[in-house]
């Protein structure tokens, strides 16, 4: 096995197309992240403001979620008008996961927050844009980071699956290595794709205590 994988990583040319891979990987793993936390934020932040809203946000995004990855990543070129290789498709389609599963840890994050922090808030002065962004968004980050952190975890993941249908990343050493009933290529997609979610995971992290200084010492 390790000769295999010293025959494998020994070219030059495959190392450079296993970094490629590995860059686009991230690429269409984290993107739809971004967007996804984006849009959560913004769809949460008016549930979370409109009770009688949430249950119109929240069981299409349930929908949504339960959708098996690979036929959505063929069903949306016929909803966007893009090619079925077009790596929009990952896009697009991890950016409604991401969305649909960060929308309650959005809410949920913002219900937890003291009813009388933010009526202090409004005592001094904050208008509704500047307190959520300054006051509410802060507060709530601890209970929004785990759910970013699942998050990115499972976009990492469904990104090796659009490797089926030909759109790149690492699954493309997955799909390489059963065709050729090769084992090598395999192993280091896997290895790569786990060393990923990991220092994702770690970044995600440090972020958090980064914009959570009050809460620094508090276990992860």
């Amino acid at each position: 096995m390790f000769d295999e994988l010293g025959e494998f990583l020994g070219s030059a040319n495959t190392r450079a197309a296993i970094l490629g891979d590995l860059g686009q990987h991230v690429y269409l793993a984290l993107l739809p992240l971004v967007i996804g936390v984006v849009l959560a934020i913004a769809i949460g932040a008016v549930a979370h403001r409109t009770r009688r809203l949430r249950g119109f946000f929240l069981v299409p995004a349930n929908l949504i979620y339960t959708l098996p990855s690979l036929a959505l990543f063929v069903v949306i070129p016929g909803i966007i008008g893009t090619r079925i290789l077009d790596p929009v498709n990952v896009i697009v389609a991890l950016s409604l996961y991401t969305t649909a599963l960060l929308i309650r840890p959005v809410i949920e994050a913002l219900d937890s927050i003291d009813a009388s922090v933010v009526a202090a808030a409004t005592a001094m002065g904050y208008r509704p844009l500047r307190r959520f962004f300054a006051i509410q968004l802060p507060l709530a980050i601890p209970v929004l980071a785990a759910g970013v952190r699942v998050a990115s975890v499972s976009n990492i993941s469904l990104v090796t699956v659009g490797a089926i249908i030909g759109t790149g990343g690492l699954g493309v050493l997955f799909t390489d290595g059963f065709a050729r009933e090769y084992f090598a290529p395999i192993i280091v997609g896997i290895v790569l794709t786990l060393l990923l979610a990991l220092v994702v995971d770690l970044v995600l992290v440090a972020m958090r205590k980064f914009l959570t200084p009050w809460q620094r010492g508090v276990s992860t």
